[in-house]
């Protein structure tokens, strides 16, 4: 499997952000987006399945901004900085939102730790990326 920092190396093209900081992100985002997906499937298949729809909704909420983002750091290129501020925002509450609601179940079910975990790492590393921008 292709590293995602030798494949940024690999680019002809000038970020806004360093390579190491977007690769890191980049992976912390993948690993957010798997365990909110998974966790989301893991609400509806449960046994309370109907009352977590909120926890559900947030976690596909959070999946989507994820993704998202991963593909807009992965092809940052230009003098785009004020796009990937919004899109790295917009991803920050997403992962906040499905963090606090996932931390609420997190001791009766796994998936939620888990992703509760994931969300508030992909979180750190939205800070970490927008500080690095505005700097």
């Amino acid at each position: 499997m292709l590293q995602t920092r030798e494949l940024l190396d690999s680019l002809a093209t000038k970020a806004p952000l360093n390579n190491e900081i977007l690769a890191t992100t980049i992976d912390t985002l993948a690993t957010c987006e798997e365990a909110v997906t998974a966790c989301a499937a893991g609400m509806v298949t449960g046994q309370d399945g109907a009352s977590m729809a909120l926890a559900v909704a947030l976690d596909l909420d959070c999946a989507d901004s994820v993704l998202a983002t991963r593909r807009i750091l992965t092809r940052a290129t230009g003098p785009n900085g004020a796009l990937l501020a919004a899109q790295l925002e917009a991803c920050l509450i997403a992962c906040q939102r499905s963090h606090e609601e996932c931390s609420r179940h997190s001791a009766h079910h796994e998936h939620c730790r888990l992703c509760a975990d994931a969300t508030r790492q992909a979180a750190d590393a939205c800070r970490q990326a927008l500080a690095a921008l505005r700097a």
